[in-house]
């Protein structure tokens, strides 16, 4: 503030000393201001100092002519001072000239005239020093020795005087000053000068701050940034941010695959930075061409594939030069571990092989003796084993990777007579690889095996009549063994009868042996029963009336019925005679025919027919049962006798026949029992008998007979219940064996049919029989002839007859 004040005191003081150089140069008015007046600061009492009176100067239109741009002043009109119009601006006006003088023309009208105003603008501190760049770059070599000077432009005031006297610092710094050097012909000089050593790698740029002020007061300034780059020099060798480089690299890596980057450091800039890479040395030498070594950015790439179970590791040596001069290089090591993969399946071998196994080995027998490895290692290479699939052999393990395939159960050539089996390896890799070898384990024969018949017992049937070496059966024996153990022979043995041989034809249930080749020997039985087939070669033979002996011949015969008072006889000739009574009542028994057939079954199932008279006669005959009865009443008008020829059939193919002739007699009832009574007495007797007896002879011929008939029937009644009771309690297919031949009575729709030549007796009744009777016949052979017996009677072998 006080310096303001003196300010406007030497403001003031001007004014007065112009005004008065006005009045002592005739007229000419001088101002002084200062730059920067406000505008309406009153420059000087113009219209007073040109002698003008009071309200004159706007009478007179007192003004500035041409006032113009730089005047920034004018004319108060009012009270003629004048004033501070705009912004004075010395540097603007002037520049650098001192002093600063401005020149102004004032007019004044009635009468005109023209004066001439000097206005003075003094300076004032108002501008700041200026450097010609807010910043300035240099560059200096960091080999540049201490006291080595650069040239600096200085700062510049638009202002004068001690306004513009300018002094300069520095910002602190270790490695630069200033140095300012003042001339009164050449304008100053400034340097910057180096104190210290530069090093580019431990600051690279300088940045440094020049300041400029002027000797105004107060003082302005005036900053430039300095920003000095230091120049590189080839100082420092390349160096690599890891001495050794260690990698892991699976085998499994794929060629092209980024291996490594080796990173190398050169604080040196320029060519002196620019470094290269180059593979040196490698160990072992095949990995010289497994890795590619890009020079520029030292990044490493995989040329080939790996193989874990080859080269565990490679050593690369690795070099980096820059392109200073000289240049210089340093130094590393790059180490590639390689992993392993599990890229190798497990191998098996078979070393020893020890076969055919015969089947009667014992369990434990070694088989084959195997290898097995895997190249990987750890876990990839730790194999386990096993049979596949699931058969009578097992491993086990004898040392590391070596096994024996044993037998674990017994075998039977005859079951399986080859095993494939697959010894099957794993490892314990993730995912595992399996590795498999396969073993034919043939089992050799041993003679284990009898031969066998596909039946115990076989039941043969041949037909009678056959020819000598004619074949009766076929019988097969099988032997699973092989080659000899397995070849058969056969033969007819009897070995109840102490191991002798004898002809087949002297059996009807005899064994059959087979034998086959092996060492020892072995052999299976078999039983053949034989059933002799019949064919119909006998024709029906008619036997005689029972009571007769055998020297009545087998030609025809006769019963009598106890309910019939009728009698019959044979004649000399052969017929049959029998007597009727007069008034007998339809369907009583007059005789019956008895005949017998050597065949069996059907061709022996005998049927009896009247074969004359035709037409309707007093008789008729049973078609199966051969009796003879009355078909109605007989009368007189049939006359005293009647001759029936009757004729006996089988059921064979073709029927054979046989014919008997009766001859039947008419007569009174007493007569007829009188004939059947003497015929009963004496069996000679080869006439009939025509006496006729009383009354109290015919009534006990009757009762003989009744009782005759009632004995009959109790006993039928009690067979019959002994056999139902023995059907119901005995086995369905009972075979009773006895000495005499056989008979099989079966009872059907058509009748009784007997199949005899068996040793054993069968009974039986067919499904769905119509008839409610059970009839049985004796044997339907006529008595052995003498000297026949022992051999007949001899025992048979039991046989099974399906029944």
């Amino acid at each position: 503030a006080a310096g303001a004040m003196g300010d406007r005191c030497c403001a003031v003081l001007r004014v007065l000393v112009l005004q008065a150089a006005w009045a002592l140069s005739g007229g000419q008015v001088r101002y002084s201001v200062p730059e920067e007046a406000k505008a309406g600061t009153v420059v000087g009492r113009l219209a007073q100092d040109l002698g003008l009176e009071a309200g004159e100067a706007e009478a007179r239109r007192l003004r500035l002519v041409a006032p113009g741009r730089r005047a920034s002043v004018e004319v108060s009109g009012a009270s003629g001072a004048l004033v501070v119009s705009s912004r004075l601006d010395r540097e603007e006006l002037c520049g650098k000239s001192s002093p600063c003088a401005l020149r102004l023309e004032v007019l004044v009208e009635r009468p005109l005239r023209v004066f001439h105003v000097e206005l003075e603008v003094t300076d004032i501190n108002d501008n700041a020093p200026i450097f010609p760049a807010a910043r300035k770059n240099l560059s200096i070599a960091e080999s540049s020795v201490p006291g080595s000077r650069f040239p600096l432009e200085g700062a510049s005031d638009a202002d004068i005087g001690a306004n513009a006297q300018l002094s300069y610092t520095l910002s602190p710094s270790e490695h630069f000053s200033l140095d300012l050097q003042r001339s009164e012909e050449y304008r100053e000089s400034l340097f910057l000068v180096l104190t210290t050593p530069l090093d580019r790698e431990t600051i690279p740029v300088h940045r440094l701050v020049l300041t400029a002020s002027d000797g105004g007061r107060p003082s302005l300034t005036g900053t430039m940034e300095l920003v000095i780059s230091v120049l590189d020099a080839n100082d420092n060798a390349p160096q690599f941010n890891q001495s050794v480089y260690k990698v892991q690299l699976p085998e499994s890596a794929v060629e092209g695959m980024v291996v490594a980057q080796v990173n190398a450091t050169d604080p040196d800039v320029g060519s002196n930075g620019e470094m290269t890479f180059s593979a040196s040395n490698t160990f072992p030498e095949k990995g010289l061409n497994l890795f590619i070594l890009n020079a520029k950015t030292g990044e490493i790439r995989l040329a080939g594939s790996l193989d874990f179970e080859d080269v565990r590791s490679y050593e690369v040596q690795i070099e980096v030069k820059d392109k200073g001069t000289p240049p210089l290089s340093g130094h590393c090591k790059v180490v590639v571990e390689v992993l392993d993969v599990n890229d190798n399946a497990p191998e098996v071998w078979v070393t020893s092989l020890s076969v055919p196994v015969p089947e009667d080995a014992s369990v434990g027998t070694v088989v084959a003796l195997l290898s097995v490895s895997d190249r990987d290692s750890g876990a990839n290479g730790r194999v386990r084993c096993w049979v596949w699939p699931v058969s009578p052999f097992g491993l086990e393990a004898t040392f590391a990777g070596s096994y024996s395939l044993v037998l674990r159960e017994a075998l039977d050539r005859e079951r399986v007579s080859e095993y494939e089996v697959e010894v099957r390896a794993e490892d314990g890799g993730a995912p595992a690889l399996r590795g498999r070898r396969g073993v034919r384990v043939p089992v050799s024969d041993v003679n284990d095996n009898a031969p066998a018949f596909a039946q115990a017992v076989y039941t043969v049937l041949a037909r009678e009549n056959n020819a000598a070496g004619a074949e009766l059966a076929r019988l097969w024996a099988r032997d699973p063994d092989e080659a000899g153990n397995g070849r058969v022979s056969y033969s007819v043995w009897e070995g109840g009868l102490g191991g002798g041989w004898r002809p087949a034809s002297s059996y009807v249930s005899f064994e059959v042996r087979a034998v086959d080749a092996g060492e020892p020997p072995l052999c299976g039985n078999a039983t053949v029963q034989l059933f002799v087939l019949d064919e119909n070669d006998n024709a029906p033979a008619l036997l005689p009336p029972a009571g007769s002996g055998p020297e009545a011949g087998g030609v025809a015969g006769v019963a009598g019925s106890a309910a019939a008072a009728s009698s019959a006889s044979v004649s000399e000739s052969g017929t049959l005679w029998a007597w009727a009574a007069w008034g007998a009542p339809a369907g009583q028994v007059v005789a019956k025919i008895r005949a017998v057939d050597a065949d069996s079954g059907y061709n022996a199932w005998l049927r009896y027919e009247l074969w004359e008279p035709r037409g309707k006669g007093p008789f008729r005959v049973g078609l199966y049962s051969g009796e003879v009865s009355t078909a109605r009443a007989l009368e007189e008008a049939d006359g005293p006798r009647q001759r029936l020829v009757i004729v006996v059939r089988d059921h064979g193919e073709p029927a054979r026949s046989a014919t008997a002739t009766l001859s039947v007699s008419l007569v009174e009832a007493a007569e007829a029992a009188l004939a059947a009574a003497a015929g009963s007495v004496s069996s000679s007797s080869r006439s009939a008998v025509g006496v006729e007896l009383g009354g109290g002879a015919a009534s006990a011929a009757t009762n003989v007979w009744l009782v005759v008939a009632i004995c009959a029937v109790s006993s039928l009644f009690l067979l019959a219940v002994v056999l139902y009771g023995a059907s119901r309690w005995a086995p369905r297919a009972a075979v009773l064996s006895g000495p005499g031949p056989t008979t099989l009575v079966c009872a059907s729709e058509v009748g009784s049919w007997s199949y005899s030549q068996r040793h054993s007796r069968s009974l039986c009744v067919a499904d769905g029989a119509g008839k409610s009777d059970l009839m049985v016949f004796s044997p339907n052979f006529p008595p052995p002839p003498p000297g026949a017996a022992a051999k007949d009677t001899q025992p048979e072998p039991s046989s099974l007859l399906d029944t």
